[in-house]
């Protein structure tokens, strides 16, 4: 099983009504040098126009990026060639993110690489410290720039400090 930190910009806060605009990945390795990248063009019609701003791109633009499917095809063919078994989905805010990739995987390609489940990065970190107040942002490395690579990028790095930290994590 590989660790895969994932993060996603939106137009919106649900998927369907609303679209993913861009999604970025990275398997959690020591190396953090296994990315992927991929942006879609808008399912819908709707959008909320300060939703859309935080992932820098007009609405224009957002029309010209490529269909869904195929990208959502990119990312199992990625998924694929670096877990040799089943990924594990992880993000900074799972109920977010996991809610338009599995969306998006089941509409799109009819199933779901990742399975049933996600796991929430700040809980893990808050099991760790023992504290449910506790954030663990501190940790990045990478600057978070709403750019889901980099944002995926310093998750992982946060990640692997924990495992500094004791937590056990098998890579």
């Amino acid at each position: 099983m590989a660790y895969i930190m994932v993060d996603v910009e939106a137009d919106g806060p649900i998927p369907g009504d609303y679209s993913l605009i861009s999604l970025g990945a990275v398997l959690v390795k020591p190396e953090l040098d296994q990315t992927f990248f991929a942006q879609f063009r808008p399912i819908s019609e709707q959008y909320v126009p300060p939703a859309l701003a935080v992932s820098g791109y007009s609405r224009e633009q957002t029309l010209g990026f490529p269909e869904p499917k195929g990208e959502m095809q990119r990312f199992k063919d990625w998924l694929t060639e670096v877990c040799p078994d089943r990924p594990i989905f992880i993000s900074d805010n799972n109920g977010f993110d996991w809610m338009f990739v599995c969306w998006y995987f089941h509409h799109f390609l009819g199933e779901n690489p990742f399975g049933h489940s996600s796991q929430n990065l700040g809980s893990l970190y808050k099991g760790l410290a023992k504290d449910t107040f506790v954030n663990f942002k501190h940790l990045r490395i990478t600057p978070h720039t709403h750019h889901p690579v980099d944002d995926a990028k310093g998750n992982a790095e946060a990640m692997l400090e924990m495992k500094k930290m004791g937590l056990k994590l098998k890579l």
